[in-house]
């Protein structure tokens, strides 16, 4: 007869107690903070989008403060689309009867990359102070007081990595106690070896605009969880902490001679008919020419339309969320203009912000 020591017993009830809490351990579910973008150069929420913001519980907006551009003629960088503001417009983000902001205001400068390409590495130093200069003087005279967040957005490359991030340094010299966050791309998360890390607390994965636009044969190049997929194996190992942007825009691709022309904004499906295009898929072809909308369109010329269904937009949720490792993270939505909003209803949008728990 087989004789067991009393230890073992301990031991069994010890391991069936683990696996049985194991078992009923839930995963923890994310804490989701709700957020938009505004990327307009005037700031005048309308009725809709405040009451849109106040029934979706939106707690964050950020709010582009301005562009830095490269002049050519002058052979430097300037401040451009400079963010307008009157009190009207202020009191609009103000709780009502109150001089208290209800939502947590985070300014937003956007660089463009040639700007950093083209710039001298003597001239990061001026630069920065005047971004800074320029940022301060935007949050004062516009009383956006206790600002908890200042936002970078450049799409830089592994040959203007150095000089931004030594741009970004400068700019923290002025705000030493305001944390910073960066936008980032998902070429960023890919190839990390290459574009480095910026030197923030926070960065923010655009999820779109992660097609080849001026290829013709691209599907959608805001929006393909496909294609998502392939820039997000090592997302999990990313070293800072990610909030997350979805879109909701749409445009419309514009190729002549089968080469990139442009893009075409605003202009609905509707505006096409049968005796001027024909259309396959997402696709229209002119067929004779035709001025549309203030739009000179040529016979031969392929317009794609690309939107942000719905249903990519949760896919594309969801393949993140799995790889996602923080348990606390912002998901903003871009962005905050009424027409593109009427597109989605309120449970829509809802559901967008849940999917990311």
């Amino acid at each position: 007869m087989l004789q067991f020591k009393p230890g073992y017993f301990i031991f069994i009830i010890c391991v069936s107690i683990i696996c049985l809490c194991s078992c009923n351990e839930k995963k923890e579910e994310r804490q989701i903070e709700r957020s938009f973008y505004y990327w307009k150069s005037v700031l005048n929420l309308t009725g809709f989008e405040k009451k849109l913001l106040d029934s979706l519980r939106v707690k964050t907006i950020y709010l582009k403060f301005f562009d830095v551009d490269w002049n050519e003629p002058a052979k430097g960088p300037v401040p451009v689309a400079r963010l307008t503001v009157n009190e009207a417009s202020v009191a609009s983000l103000r709780a009502a009867g109150t001089n208290n902001f209800k939502f947590n205001v985070i300014p937003v400068i956007f660089i463009t990359n040639e700007c950093i390409s083209k710039i001298d590495t003597s001239q990061i130093a001026a630069l920065g102070d005047h971004i800074s200069d320029l940022t301060f003087k935007l949050i004062s005279a516009n009383a956006f007081n206790d600002i908890s967040e200042i936002q970078f957005d450049c799409d830089w490359t592994g040959s203007t990595r150095e000089k931004y991030f030594a741009l970004i340094r400068q700019f923290k010299k002025r705000f030493t106690q305001t944390p910073l966050s960066a936008t980032i791309r998902l070429h960023q998360i890919k190839f990390i070896s290459k574009t480095g890390t910026p030197p923030v607390d926070r960065g923010l994965l655009m999820c779109y605009n992660m097609g080849n636009l001026k290829d013709p044969a691209t599907k959608n190049s805001i929006l393909e969880t496909e294609e998502l997929k392939k820039y997000t194996g090592n997302l999990s190992r990313y070293p800072l902490p990610l909030d997350i942007a979805l879109p909701l825009f749409d445009w419309k691709v514009l190729y002549r001679n089968n080469l990139y022309t442009g893009l075409i904004q605003h202009l609905p499906g509707t505006a096409f008919n049968h005796t001027f295009s024909k259309k396959t898929g997402n696709r229209y072809v002119i067929i004779k020419d035709t001025l549309l909308e203030g739009y000179d369109l040529r016979k031969g010329d392929m317009i794609r339309d690309e939107q942000s269904h719905i249903t990519e937009i949760l896919a594309a949720a969801k393949a993140i969320s799995g790889q996602l490792k923080n348990t606390q993270t912002r998901v903003s939505l871009y962005h905050l203009d009424s027409l593109i909003l009427s597109k989605y209803t309120t449970h829509e949008l809802e559901s967008i912000y849940n999917s990311l728990h």
